[in-house]
C-alpha cells in the first residue's frame, strides 16, 4: 500500500493499528493517582415528588468519600445546553423526578462497586405522580410534565417557505386547491419512526482533575465536542476558558449521543474540586438509557396531493416530536434540522410541521442523521405510496419532481439555498448499476411462484457540513457555553524543521478516520508522504477553538480549513525554495523530495534545505520572507453543503412468520469530491447498517408508567453481519463551491437513506395482499400481523 496519496487515494486508515492491538487509550483506561469513582442513585419512577432523601447509610457505608443531593450543587443552576427554550435538566433531581433514570443522588467512594453498593443504600420517599408517556397525549396536555409550565409543547416548527407567513399560507391555500381538482389523487401515510438507543462501542465516560494551586480543571471525557464541554465548565464554575483543559481520547463511536454535555461531567468537576482528588465515572450499559440521550422518536402524517399521472403539486407533514422529559444541548433543534430537508430534492410546494412536546422519557437530541433521516422517511415513504396509489413506477415519479441540475445554489420549497445537485444523474445511475429491470422481472417471477419479493427506493438530500457563522442566529454556536464562536474550521499546518508535519485541528474524530484524511489533504499540498504527518485533535489546549465533530460537517468545514492552511504553507515553501534557488517561486513545484523549477528536475532544493532556512531565517537573506513555516486558517464557508443520493433494497418476506431477509442492497451517494474511497465506503457501510436497524430491529419501548422495557441488549437487539447482505456501494460527483476540496460530507448520509427504503421494498413485497404501511421495526410479529390483517 502506498504511503504517499494525492487526493482520492485509498490509504489505510492510520488509526487502526492501536484499536486493533488494544493499544488506545480510551477514558477509562486513565486513571489518576488517588482516584474516587462515582455512581448515582435513579430515580424508578417516571414523575413523582421527592419527599425525602436519607442519605445516612450510604454515607456510614465503607469505602465511601462523600454523598451528595441537589442541595449541594444547587448553587451550580441547572446543567447549561446550547439550545433551551423552556425547561434544562437540574444537575441532580430538584424535589421532582421527571424520567426513570433520572440522577437523585451522587456517592463518590474508594472503588466502582462501593459507589454503587452504596448508591443503593440511599432511602429516597417518592409520591408517585401521573406520567405522561404518549406523544400524542403529551401535545395534548393530558398531563404535565412540569407543573411549572402552561404546557407540554416546547415549540412548533412549521415552514413552507421558512420564516415566511404570506409564503405558508400560500403554500397551504394552492395545495388545499390542487385537491379540490378532479384530475389529482390525495395519500397519506400516518406512521411512526420510533425512538431509538444509540450503542456506541465505547459507553460514555469521564475523569476530572482539580488542581488548587493553578486552580484549573483537567478533564478526559469521551466527547465529540472538547471545546463546549471546556466552556460548560469554565461557564458553570465561573473561571476562564484557560482554566479548563479538556482532552476527547479514543471516542469509541459517537452517533450524536456523545454530542451532549452531560450532568455527570459536570457533578464530577464539583467532586473533584470539592474532594480535592481525581474522580471517574463510566457508563454502564444498564443506565445508559436513563443517563444518554436517545434520538428520533416522532409520530406524523405525511400527505402527498398530484395528478394521476405523477405530477405532485403539494407535500404536507403534520408531526410530533418527543423531547423526552428536558432539554439538553439541540434537542428541541433536532426536528428544526429535519425541516431543513422537509421538502428533500424535490420542487414540489411543501408545507412542513413538527410539534415538539416534553413526555416523562429520557430527553432526545442528535442521533446519526439528527432529524432528517426522519423528515426523510415520511416524504419518501409517502412518495412511494402515492406512484403505487396512481400505478406509476416510483422511480418515475420521483424523476418527474425533482429540482433539475444546478451548479450554483437553487432554493427548496421549504426556503433554503441548496449549494449543487444533479439528482436524476444520481437516480439513473443507481437504476443501472442495479439493473432495475432485471429485478423487477426476478421480482415477478417469485411472485408467480407464491413468494413475496419487494423493491424499494429512496432518494434523499440531507443537510450538513453546518458552519457559515451566520447561522449563529439560529443556535450554530457555543455562545450559551460562554464561548461567543461560530461552527467555522480551524486548522494549523507546520512544517517542523527535521521536514515533519504536525497537523492540529478543531475537530476530533470519533472513528471517521481524519487522521488519515487529513494526512492525505497535506500530503496533496506539499508533496510529502503521509507517514510524515501527525494529526492532533480532541484537545482544548493543543487544538484550535473548534465546534467538534458532528453532522456530517468535518471535513467540509475543518478539513478544507487544512487544506486551506496546507496551500498557504506550500506557497512560503515555494518562495523559501525559489529563494534557494534563485527562481520564480511561480515555477517551483513541490513533490516528496523537496522542490524543484518545472521541466528541471535538476535544479531542485531538498526539504531538509527547505525547512532549514525556514528555521534559520538569516538564510533567507534580505527576501521578505519570515521565518517559520506553518499557517492557521479559521475557514467560514459561505452555506452548509448538500449531498445527496439514492438507495434501492430487495427483499423477500416470509408469509408464514413475517421474517425479512434483506437480498441486494444497493446505494449510489454523492458526497462531492472524495478524498478517501475506503473511508467514504466504511462510513457508508456504517451508515446503512444503523438504518437497516432502525428499518427491521430496534425500538425503544417504555411502558405506561415509563418503565424501559428495552434497556438491555437482550431486548434492544442491534444488527450483526448476518442481518445484511454485501452492499453494493456507487457514487456520483457533483463538487460543491463552498470549500476549495469540493467535498460535502457522507457520515450520516447512509442512514439518511436506508430506513425508508428497507420499508418501501417490504411494502411492495406484501403489496399482491394488499398491505399499504407497516410501522417500524419490521419485525417478524408486526410484519405477520399486517399480513394476517391484509388477508381478513
Amino acid at each position: 500500500m502506498a504511503t504517499k496519496s494525492a487526493l482520492g487515494g485509498s490509504v489505510r486508515r492510520r488509526e487502526d493499528p492501536a484499536l486493533i492491538r488494544g493499544t488506545g487509550s480510551y477514558v477509562d483506561d486513565i486513571t489518576p493517582h488517588g482516584t474516587a469513582y462515582m455512581a448515582f442513585t435513579r430515580s424508578p419512577y417516571a414523575h413523582a415528588k421527592i419527599t425525602s432523601i436519607d442519605t445516612s447509610a450510604a454515607e456510614a457505608a465503607d469505602g465511601v468519600v462523600a454523598v451528595f443531593t441537589h442541595a449541594d450543587v444547587a448553587h451550580l443552576g441547572d446543567l447549561i445546553a446550547q439550545v433551551v427554550v423552556v425547561k434544562a435538566r437540574p444537575l441532580l433531581a430538584n424535589g421532582e423526578v421527571n424520567h426513570v433514570g433520572e440522577a437523585v443522588a451522587l456517592v463518590v467512594a474508594e472503588s466502582t462497586y462501593q459507589a454503587r453498593d452504596a448508591a443503593d443504600l440511599i432511602d429516597v420517599e417518592y409520591e408517585p405522580l401521573e406520567p405522561v408517556i404518549d406523544l400524542r397525549e403529551a401535545a395534548a396536555d393530558k398531563a404535565l410534565v412540569h407543573d411549572d409550565l402552561e404546557t407540554n409543547v416546547v415549540v412548533t416548527w412549521e415552514a413552507g417557505p421558512w420564516g415566511d407567513e404570506e409564503g405558508i399560507a400560500k403554500t397551504k391555500q394552492t395545495i388545499a386547491e390542487a385537491k379540490e381538482r378532479d384530475d389529482t389523487v390525495t395519500v397519506s401515510i400516518e406512521a411512526v419512526n420510533q425512538r431509538l438507543i444509540p450503542v456506541p462501542i465505547e459507553p460514555r465516560s469521564v475523569v476530572v482533575e482539580w488542581n488548587e494551586g493553578y486552580q484549573r480543571f483537567r478533564v478526559y471525557s469521551s466527547t465529540q465536542v472538547a471545546h463546549a464541554l471546556m466552556g460548560a465548565i469554565k461557564t458553570t464554575f465561573g473561571l476562564d476558558a484557560n482554566q479548563v483543559h479538556v482532552t476527547a481520547p479514543e471516542v469509541g463511536g459517537g452517533f450524536g449521543v456523545k454530542l451532549n454535555i452531560y450532568n455527570d461531567e459536570i457533578l464530577a468537576c464539583f467532586a473533584a474540586q470539592k474532594l480535592g482528588r481525581p474522580v471517574k465515572w463510566t457508563e454502564t450499559r444498564r443506565e445508559a438509557p436513563g443517563s444518554s440521550i436517545q434520538g428520533r422518536g416522532w409520530v406524523g402524517t405525511a400527505t402527498i396531493t398530484g395528478t394521476k399521472d405523477g405530477e405532485i403539486l403539494g407535500y404536507e407533514l403534520d408531526a410530533l416530536a418527543d423531547m423526552g422529559a428536558y432539554e439538553q444541548n439541540f434537542t428541541a433543534a433536532i426536528p428544526f434540522l429535519g425541516l431543513f430537508v422537509g421538502s428533500g430534492q424535490y420542487k414540489f410546494p411543501t408545507h412542513w410541521k413538527a410539534t415538539c412536546a416534553f413526555t416523562n422519557t429520557m430527553t432526545t437530541d442528535a442521533y446519526r442523521g439528527a432529524g432528517r433521516p426522519e423528515a426523510a422517511y415520511y416524504l419518501e415513504r409517502v412518495i412511494d405510496a402515492y406512484a403505487r396509489e396512481i400505478g406509476v413506477d416510483p422511480v418515475v415519479v420521483r424523476k418527474m419532481n425533482f429540482i433539475e441540475k444546478f451548479d450554483e445554489s437553487a432554493v427548496s420549497p421549504i426556503g433554503f439555498a441548496i449549494d449543487t445537485g444533479d439528482y436524476s444523474t444520481n437516480l439513473d445511475k443507481l437504476v443501472e448499476v442495479a439493473d432495475y429491470e432485471g429485478l423487477k422481472a426476478q421480482r415477478d417471477e417469485a411472485r408467480r411462484e407464491g413468494r413475496y419479493v419487494g423493491i424499494g427506493v429512496s432518494a434523499y438530500c440531507e443537510v450538513c457540513g453546518f458552519a457559515p457563522t451566520a447561522l449563529s442566529t439560529l443556535g450554530f454556536s457555543w455562545s450559551t457555553y460562554g464561548l461567543p464562536a461560530g461552527f467555522y474550521g480551524t486548522s494549523l499546518v507546520r512544517v517542523n524543521p527535521d521536514t515533519s508535519v504536525t497537523v492540529v485541528t478543531g475537530t476530533g474524530p470519533s472513528g471517521q478516520g481524519h487522521q488519515t484524511t487529513w494526512a492525505q489533504i497535506v500530503s496533496d499540498r506539499l508533496g510529502l508522504p503521509v507517514g510524515k504527518i501527525r494529526v492532533i485533535h480532541g484537545d482544548t489546549e493543543e487544538s484550535p477553538m473548534g465546534a467538534g465533530t458532528f453532522g456530517s460537517r468535518s471535513l467540509a468545514v475543518d478539513g478544507a480549513a487544512t487544506f486551506n492552511a496546507a496551500e498557504r504553507v506550500a506557497e512560503k515553501a515555494r518562495h523559501i525554495a525559489a529563494h534557494l534557488l534563485e527562481a520564480s517561486a511561480d515555477d517551483i513545484e513541490l513533490d516528496e523530495d523537496g522542490g524543484h523549477v518545472v521541466g528541471s528536475p535538476e535544479s531542485s532544493v531538498p526539504w531538509n534545505d527547505i525547512a532549514a532556512a525556514a528555521y534559520l531565517p538569516h538564510q533567507l537573506g534580505t527576501s521578505e520572507l519570515e521565518g517559520g513555516l506553518e499557517s492557521h486558517v479559521i475557514f467560514d464557508p459561505p452555506n452548509a453543503t448538500w449531498p445527496f443520493g439514492s438507495h434501492l433494497a430487495m427483499v423477500e418476506v416470509d408469509a408464514d412468520t413475517g421474517d425479512v431477509k434483506i437480498l441486494r442492497y444497493f446505494t449510489v451517494d454523492d458526497c462531492g469530491n472524495v478524498i478517501n474511497p475506503m473511508i467514504v465506503a466504511g462510513q457508508v457501510h456504517g451508515g446503512v447498517v444503523q438504518g437497516i436497524g432502525q428499518a427491521m430491529f430496534e425500538e425503544a419501548v417504555y411502558d405506561s408508567d415509563g418503565n424501559m422495557l428495552t434497556g438491555s441488549l437482550l431486548d434492544y437487539p442491534i444488527p450483526t453481519a448476518a442481518d445484511v447482505p454485501f452492499f453494493d456501494l456507487n457514487s456520483t460527483v457533483t463538487p460543491t463551491f463552498c470549500n476549495a476540496l469540493g467535498a460535502k460530507g457522507i457520515g450520516e448520509a447512509g442512514t439518511i437513506g436506508s430506513a425508508q427504503t428497507i420499508v418501501n421494498a417490504v411494502v411492495d413485497a406484501l403489496e399482491p395482499l394488499g398491505v399499504k404501511h407497516v410501522d417500524m421495526p419490521l419485525r417478524p410479529k408486526r410484519v405477520w400481523a399486517a399480513i394476517q390483517e391484509a388477508r381478513g
